[in-house]
């Protein structure tokens, strides 16, 4: 079976026009268009995914501390999933994982923080990245 064949081509061309529209695209759109063309592009597509998904944390769900979480705990999963594939992409995880640190402390939820913490320490350690460097302070 050809993997192609469980991938719908009608949503992914819907997905890459909506990233194509003039003027600024809505990060709820981006989100959902990211999650379409992951599916095909993994490499390509995961990193605006990581990025889209904390933007949209921030920007419509702050009073909505669950869905926040959520989005923040799928950032870090593309995140993942991006360093699985290229190792030297494990900045993006390490920011993801900053970012989902962060509402965690806002929710104060202790028992998941000492692992995220624990994935931190190891990334830097490992020489895998630097908590002084964020892509969305940066612009990456």
């Amino acid at each position: 079976m050809n993997p192609t064949e469980n991938i719908n081509h009608d949503a992914v061309l819907r997905a890459r026009v909506a990233l194509l529209e003039s003027g600024t695209v809505p990060v709820r759109r981006q989100v959902a268009a990211y999650r379409v063309l992951v599916q095909v592009s993994p490499l390509a597509y995961l990193p605006p995914l990581a990025v889209a998904l904390f933007g949209y944390s921030r920007e419509e769900f702050t009073h909505r501390p669950a869905i926040a979480l959520a989005l923040r705990a799928e950032s870090v999963a593309a995140a993942r999933r991006m360093c699985a594939l290229e190792p030297e992409r494990t900045q993006l995880l390490l920011t993801s994982l900053v970012h989902y640190r962060e509402q965690l402390v806002l929710m104060e939820r202790p028992g998941e923080l000492a692992s995220v913490e624990a994935e931190m320490t190891a990334l830097v350690q490992s020489g895998g990245g630097r908590l002084s460097v964020r892509w969305d302070t940066n612009g990456r």
